[in-house]
Parts: structure tokens; C-alpha cells; sequence
């Protein structure tokens, strides 16, 4: 079966999302062709291009009323249009003699957004610079004003070109809460922006030059998902008789009880969860026995990622911010790979523990792994990897470190942990000797109550002991963080704050996130409301979704009647006597910001609050 997988447009610019070479590896293990194209990366390329960028300056000059960025941008258009290529070549680490000239600020022309960071300090804009860049060398600087130079003309051309445009996303206010196909129907007949048309001619430029009988398009997030369904009409009209498949975690989560049949007019296929058994179906025609079935989920070892065709010297790293930590995701060309299915833990009550991938817990064979390891580094020549699982486990990670340490792998990677007691100082120099370089955990509310009630495991003071051994070892930390969890006090969220500046002035964590919470339809909150104070908005019990591994229309309407209903996953609902969350989430940011540049930590925590 001759099979083209599609990465839609937009993800981070510099590694391939790890969703196609998974399903790659995977195919190709059965013996069939398969073709990876990653048209998030191809659509930057073509737009971040002189040629691109002239289209730019013709969209932005036949706007009526055009924005002080986009009037800003077309004074210096010829200045844009001299230098887009060497800025994207050196980004892409293929001209690395330019960094003295970009670092001396002199060769690319400098726009709002580097203005906003060395503004409003009270110091001349040479000081704040040199604050803003302190312990960078000359390399990293260039790299700072390339990236910050492509974020500005990302602005232009969300203003002055496409308003669904975003450096890492396309129309994601689309994609988030969704619960009709209407606006993604209404969007896809509008007249195409000049994102749009791009996007069909990459689509119909993989389509001519594979041929496909089988396209298969991963949607992670909402913001890959108007994308998504522009290459699937562009499928339908120019490869009528080819099957679409259309799956990921957006997917996943979202659609899991779609009735809306209008879906079908762009794709053939959902497949969820981990997809293989899915895919074995879908190839094959039928479903796969029991046995077979029983075979893919007792497999301990995920199946080893296929690049084969990945050019990665053609990935862009960004570097939107000098702390060490936070770059770390978009700064870059990192493997991903998916060690385990699941997380260990799966208990929070605000996680989506229900579903499959989170749920059911697969730890993999350890010597395999590292065997697998060294394949990709062999085959691709990148030897960094971010391990994408939902945690990574103690007792796994000393197995792998002391492997890799065994093994003399020379690789540096990183990953997602539970800041838990069993994280100790040796197994963090363990860790770091094996290339472990950065770790990242929830210390979500960091209130006590707040952590027992949503049953995380761990203790605000446990979690600092181990954010401190991570530190001392070398290890960057990274938190992400919760406000707004149902119950939370405005006294619970300044403690919490106190608690962050605390360990940020101690260099126990490097970088963190405030994320607002929200409740999702697969959790245990939304099961049992009433234990954790929340009332469902609209008092109506929650739909039951499907458990199939593939839906098709038939099979839609076979099931299912009654309204129509695209995407659900978060749902509303209230808490009594709840604190303005909204404004105490603008001092949690603002907060943050300044300690992750290392400042602010002698303002009192209430006076971000005023």
C-alpha cells in the first residue's frame, strides 16, 4: 500500500512532530511504502522567503487600512526582502559566519517586538539589551534577534495577510471548543488567503509528486486542525478515490463522541488511540482477530521511528527567549520519541485518565530501547532526544541512565517527570552523566490541599528537594503550572506564588508556565463534579463515547442519532464563591516573566496583584 503521511500546518519549525515517523516505522514494518511530508515546515520555508515575502509586501499594500506593524514593516520591505534568507539559513544552522554580523545588530532590521522586551525598564535600550542577553554568547544573541525578527514579520503577516495566522498554529481559535462543523465549513468556502492558497499548492505538489492511495493526516492540536481539513479538500478534489485517514491527539480527544456526519465529506476514517491496530485494520480491510489484537496491546516496545526522507538541516530553530530552559522546546533539531504508552502514575483527577493513552501504562524493555537509540542517531546523525511520555518513571530512567552510561551512548535528551521523593540527588547525577540535560513536571496548584484533592502524589516541600537535586546535578527544571482549580482561594493562589518565587530565587527551577485550568470530559472531576465543588454547566449528564479504534460513516450512522456534535472535550462549568481568576492570572504572569529573567524577586508576591 503505497501511504503518505501529512504533519498539517503549524507546529514548532524546528524538529518533526513525532506523530508520522511513529506510524512510518511502523507501516514500513508491515512492508508497506511510505512517504513522511512535514507541510508545517514547508509552508515557514515558503512563506519565510524572499519569494514568500514578496507576496507579503503585494498582500499587506492592497490592504485598506493597514496596521502600524504592517505600515512599519512595508517602509523597511526592501530591507525584509535583502535579508529573510541568510536570517532563516543561519537559523537553520547553514550559515554560521553570520553571527557577528546579525549579533551586532546591524544587519537585520529590528521591529516591535525586540522594542517591547528592552522598553519601559527605566535603562537605554544598549543596557536593557545587555541584560536581556547576559550569559548568552555571540552565537545565541544572533539567534535571539533572528528569531525575534521572524516573530515580528509573523505578526505582519497575521495583521496584514491571514488574521488565523500564528507563528506556531493556524487558526487555533477555531480549533478550541468546537462543537458544530459549522465555522470550520463556513471558513473552508471563504475566498482562500494567501496562507491558504500556499497551503493547497504544498498539498497538491506532494499529491502530484506521490501519488498516494492512502493520505494520512495527524492533527495533535487545535491549531493544526483548520490546516488539516484544507489538505483533506484538497485531497478529495484532486485524488478523488484516495482514502483519507485522519487521527492524533486532537482527534483523540476531541472527537471521541462526534455525531456530526458532515466530517465525512473530508475524510474516510478517525482512528484513535495508539492508531497501529487501527491501520492494521484499515490497510487490511477488516478488523484484526483477537489474537491480534491481544498481540498489539501486550507489545511492550513502542515501534521504532522512521526518518527515512527527513531532511533535519532544513528545520529552523527559534530561540523567542534567552532562558536556558524555556527555548529548549522551540531551539533544537531533538528526536521525539515516545518510550512508553501511558503515564504510571494516572491518577490525577484533572487528567484525561480514561483515555488510552494515558490509562494504560506500557513501560518498555530497557535494553531495547537504547539498541533503538542507536539506530536513530546512526540513521539520522542527530544524537539529542525529548522523550514525549506523559511521565517518565524513577526506577525506568536509573535503567536507561545506567545503560546509556553502560553502553558509552553519547546522546543528550530530556523529558517529562513527577517531581516525586524517589527522584533522588544520585539518581539525578545518574541522570545527568547519562546526557540528561532538562527535566519538566506539574507543580501545578502548589498548594497542599490543592495537590491532595486532585490526588498528584507529591508535597510542595517533596517537590522542592527534588527540583533542588535536578538543579545541583545540572539538570534545568521546568514547572508547569495550574491556577483556577475548583476550590483554589485568592490567599491559596498568592501562597503559591510565594511558594514559585521561593524556589526560583533558591535556582531550583530555570522556567515555568502558568496554565489556566480547564475541565475536560475524560477526567475524574468531570465523572464526580460534586466532590470537587463543581457544578456542570446546563446540569445535563455527559455523553458516552464510542470505543472504537476506527470510525467511519457507516459506522456513524449506525450508531449514532440525535443532534449534531463536531468536537467536545472541554466543558463549562461554575464554583461557588470562586475569586476573579481572570485578573489573578495576570499578576501570576506577570510574575513569572520577570523571574525567569532572574528579576522581581524583591517585590512583595500581593503587590502583582494590584
Amino acid at each position: 500500500m503505497n501511504v503518505l503521511l501529512i504533519t498539517p500546518p503549524l507546529l514548532q519549525l524546528n524538529t518533526l512532530y513525532p506523530a508520522t515517523p511513529l506510524l512510518a516505522g511502523y507501516l514500513a514494518g508491515r512492508g508497506d511504502s511510505v512517504v513522511q511530508v512535514d507541510l508545517s515546515l514547508e509552508l515557514a520555508l515558503k512563506l519565510f522567503s524572499r519569494k514568500g515575502l514578496e507576496l507579503v509586501v503585494e498582500a499587506c499594500h492592497s490592504k485598506s487600512r493597514k496596521t502600524p506593524k504592517v505600515k512599519r514593516f512595508l517602509a523597511r520591505a526592501t530591507d525584509y526582502l535583502r535579508t529573510i534568507d541568510s536570517a532563516v539559513s543561519f537559523l537553520q544552522g547553514k550559515a554560521p559566519e553570520l553571527a557577528e554580523r546579525i549579533a551586532q545588530r546591524s544587519f537585520l532590521p529590528e521591529g516591535p517586538r525586540l522594542e517591547s522586551m528592552t522598553s519601559g525598564s527605566g535603562l537605554s535600550s544598549e543596557e536593557a539589551w545587555a541584560v536581556l542577553t547576559q550569559g548568552l554568547d555571540l552565537a545565541e544573541q544572533a539567534a535571539f534577534l533572528a528569531s525575534l525578527y521572524l516573530d515580528d514579520l509573523a505578526d505582519v503577516i497575521q495583521e496584514g495577510v491571514d488574521p488565523d495566522f500564528g507563528f506556531s498554529r493556524y487558526a487555533e481559535r477555531l480549533g478550541v471548543a468546537m462543537p458544530t462543523l459549522t465555522p470550520l465549513l463556513k471558513k473552508l468556502r471563504a475566498p482562500s488567503t494567501l496562507v491558504g492558497r500556499l497551503i493547497d499548492e504544498l498539498t497538491a505538489e506532494a499529491l502530484a509528486k506521490h501519488k498516494p492511495a492512502v493520505v494520512g493526516l495527524t492533527v495533535p492540536f487545535p491549531g493544526t486542525v483548520m490546516g488539516a481539513f484544507r489538505i483533506a479538500q484538497q485531497v478529495r478534489r484532486l485524488l478523488p478515490k484516495t482514502r483519507i485517514v485522519m487521527g492524533g491527539g486532537y482527534v483523540n480527544t476531541e472527537l471521541r463522541n462526534l455525531t456530526d456526519e458532515r466530517l465525512f465529506q473530508f475524510v474516510d476514517d478517525l482512528c484513535f488511540d495508539e492508531g497501529f491496530s487501527a491501520w492494521d485494520q484499515l490497510i487490511s480491510g477488516s478488523a484484526p482477530d483477537v489474537k491480534h489484537r491481544a498481540s498489539l496491546q501486550g507489545r511492550r516496545q513502542m515501534p521504532r521511528p522512521c526518518y527515512d526522507g527527513i531532511d533535519f538541516s532544513r528545520y529552523i530553530n527559534v530561540m523567542e527567549t534567552t532562558n536556558p530552559m524555556h527555548r529548549i522546546w522551540s531551539y533544537g533539531k531533538w528526536l521525539k520519541l515516545q518510550v512508553a504508552n501511558g503515564c504510571y502514575w494516572h491518577r490525577c483527577a484533572f487528567c484525561d485518565v480514561g483515555l488510552d493513552y494515558i490509562g494504560r501504562y506500557q513501560p518498555p524493555k530497557v535494553e531495547e530501547l537504547v539498541e533503538q537509540m542507536a539506530r536513530m542517531v546512526r540513521e539520522t546523525g542527530q544524537t539529542g532526544f525529548h522523550f514525549t511520555d506523559e511521565a517518565l518513571a524513577p526506577a525506568f530512567l536509573r535503567q536507561l541512565s545506567e545503560a546509556l552510561i553502560q553502553r558509552q551512548l553519547k546522546v543528550t535528551w530530556w523529558g517529562n517527570i513527577r517531581f516525586e521523593k524517589a527522584f533522588t540527588p544520585e539518581l539525578a547525577n545518574v541522570m545527568a552523566q547519562a546526557g540528561c540535560i532538562a527535566v519538566t513536571g506539574g507543580l501545578e496548584c502548589a498548594n497542599d490541599r490543592l495537590l491532595a484533592l486532585m490526588n498528584k502524589g507529591i508535597t510542595c516541600a517533596g517537590a522542592a528537594k527534588v527540583c533542588q537535586a535536578f538543579s545541583r546535578a545540572g539538570i534545568l527544571v521546568h514547572a508547569y503550572l495550574m491556577y483556577g482549580f475548583p476550590t483554589q482561594t485568592r490567599q491559596e493562589i498568592v501562597d503559591a506564588l510565594e511558594y514559585v518565587r521561593g524556589i526560583f530565587e533558591k535556582d531550583y527551577i530555570q522556567s515555568a508556565y502558568w496554565h489556566r485550568f480547564a475541565l475536560t470530559i475524560h477526567s475524574p472531576i468531570a465523572k464526580e463534579p460534586k466532590a470537587f465543588g463543581v457544578k456542570l454547566v446546563g446540569g445535563h449528564p455527559l455523553p458516552a463515547a464510542h470505543g472504537c479504534k476506527v470510525l467511519t460513516r457507516e459506522a456513524l450512522e449506525a450508531r449514532f442519532k440525535g443532534p449534531r456534535c463536531f468536537a467536545l472535550n472541554e466543558i463549562p462549568f461554575t464554583v461557588s464563591r470562586a475569586p476573579d481568576y481572570d485578573r489573578l492570572g495576570q499578576g501570576l504572569r506577570a510574575a513569572l516573566y520577570n523571574y525567569m529573567l532572574g528579576l522581581g524577586f524583591e517585590v512583595p508576591v500581593h503587590a502583582w496583584f494590584r
